[in-house]
């Protein structure tokens, strides 16, 4: 089977493509690259591959038993594997890569449906970069695997946990918030960790227990499985709601009305609270697919502003070098100048309750502000199925722009952006974007304006446009 890793690693349908014997491949060829990296190190004492591999795995059904698999291929090629002795969520082995300057892999299958797993790459604190991943594939099949019989496991929670309760204001919310926050752990790998740095009196758990089936439900933080949580925030009366992806590292917001707040709303919230309140300053990047307030905001602020290919590896390669400072995506992930280079939905949910903590207001007050300020965002995103992946996406991107007229919806095209699919951006920064996976047969369409009527019609024009090439 080829095996290719996508945005953000490598998933299959388990006992069809997810397969122990894949497994086996991947880790071996993680194994032939590290050693390879290895020899081709003058100083090996050096060398951040002589660090352990960190071993890590969410809740779905047999990812500790894949994870264990990867391990003893690791030490059968004699790398040090750490095998993490309970499911983490995927910030805990970046912050773990972070401090060793090593590799971390990660089995998980993040949002995806229960019947899916998958292997994430972390390296020194971020994901493995398009070149890494590229490289493994090529050791794919170039060695037979090799594997230890044993191997031992030890935690890393802990450590992941001083780390949270460094980098939060844990003080103040325990003393500001004066309504309990609800949060949706969507039976994934960050459930208990709040627990265990906040009073029971300021928390509401949902969906804490381990559960392979996810509930019926994609552990993914988007409006549409957050259903549940929106009732029980509006009966409990609660502060607001916070949902946690499969592997913790994207949070979704209700406010205390049970209002889903679209990650194109709560990028420029959370830019207030560290650009006006914390004081960070610095450029700003986000992913193409995310809203335009945050661009409004970085211009009143006279802050560098830019927008990245879609996959948080982009967003973190700036944070790494120095060259941003905050970073956002349009799935949920944010990470910020002072803490780990990479997405944490732990973090950022606690940055959240300090928000309200320290202001004395609701997150619905908190949007309105912005509302004010910048205007009106209603986002959407669909995802379209295909006849089949859309190998060439310049091609595919190019027979787009032949078709679009010169005027939609009554706006001129203000400008067109082939930064990863097509983004169409017409007057009051409205715009869409037509993005195909590169991996599945999906095309992902995104659209934002001023009203919920004209965010529709844009969704429309989509799937008229893509129409011969859906399935």
């Amino acid at each position: 089977m080829d095996i290719r890793f996508g945005t953000d690693g490598w998933r299959g349908v388990m006992g069809r493509d997810f397969t122990f014997e894949n497994v086996r491949r991947v880790a071996q060829a993680i194994a032939d690259y590290l050693r390879s990296e290895i020899l081709k190190d003058p100083n090996r004492k050096k060398s951040p591959w002589i660090a352990p591999v960190v071993v890590s795995y969410d809740r779905r059904f047999q990812s500790e038993a894949f994870a264990r698999e990867i391990a003893q291929v690791l030490e059968g090629n004699k790398l040090n594997a750490w095998l993490l002795s309970e499911a983490a969520p995927t910030p805990a082995v970046s912050l773990l890569t972070q401090r060793s300057q090593g590799l971390g892999v990660v089995v998980t299958a993040s949002h995806n449906p229960a019947s899916y797993n998958g292997i994430k790459i972390k390296f020194a604190g971020r994901a493995a970069t398009e070149a890494m991943t590229q490289a493994i594939e090529a050791c794919l099949d170039r060695n037979q695997p090799t594997r230890a019989t044993e191997i031992k496991a030890k935690s890393g929670r802990d450590i992941y946990l001083q780390h949270l309760r460094a980098k939060a204001d844990l003080s103040a919310i325990r003393t500001g918030l004066k309504r309990p926050v609800m949060v949706d752990y969507l039976y994934g790998s960050a459930a208990g960790l709040l627990e265990d740095l906040l009073p029971a009196s300021r928390l509401i758990v949902l969906h804490g227990a381990h559960d392979p089936l996810f509930g019926g439900l994609n552990p993914e933080p988007v409006a549409d499985n957050l259903k549940e949580l929106a009732a029980r925030v509006k009966a409990e009366k609660a502060a607001a709601g916070i949902a946690l992806d499969g592997d913790g590292d994207r949070v979704g917001v209700l406010d205390e009305a049970g209002n889903y707040l679209t990650p194109c709303q709560v990028f420029p919230m959370l830019l207030a609270h560290l650009v006006e309140r914390k004081k960070i300053k610095g450029k700003i990047v986000q992913s193409v697919s995310l809203g335009y307030l945050s661009a409004r905001f970085a211009r009143a602020h006279g802050l560098a502003f830019e927008e990245l290919p879609v996959g948080f590896k982009h967003i973190s390669e700036r944070l790494a070098s120095g060259d941003a400072v905050i970073g956002g995506e349009e799935s949920g992930g944010y990470a910020w100048q002072g803490g780990l280079q990479d997405r944490d939905g732990l973090r950022a949910g606690l940055l959240l309750m300090e928000m309200m903590a320290v202001t004395g207001r609701t997150l619905g007050q908190l949007w309105k502000d912005i509302e004010a300020k910048y205007g009106h965002s209603h986002f959407k995103r669909l995802d379209l199925k295909l006849h089949k992946p859309v190998g060439d996406k310049a091609a595919f991107t190019a027979k787009l722009i032949k078709k679009l007229p010169k005027k939609i919806l009554g706006s001129e095209i203000q400008s067109l952006s082939e930064l990863d699919g097509l983004k169409i951006v017409l007057a009051g920064d409205h715009w869409l974007l037509l993005r195909p996976s590169g991996t599945e047969p999906l095309l992902r369409v995104y659209a934002e304006s001023d009203s919920a009527k004209r965010t529709a019609e844009l969704l429309e024009l989509a799937k008229k446009w893509a129409g011969p090439t859906l399935a």
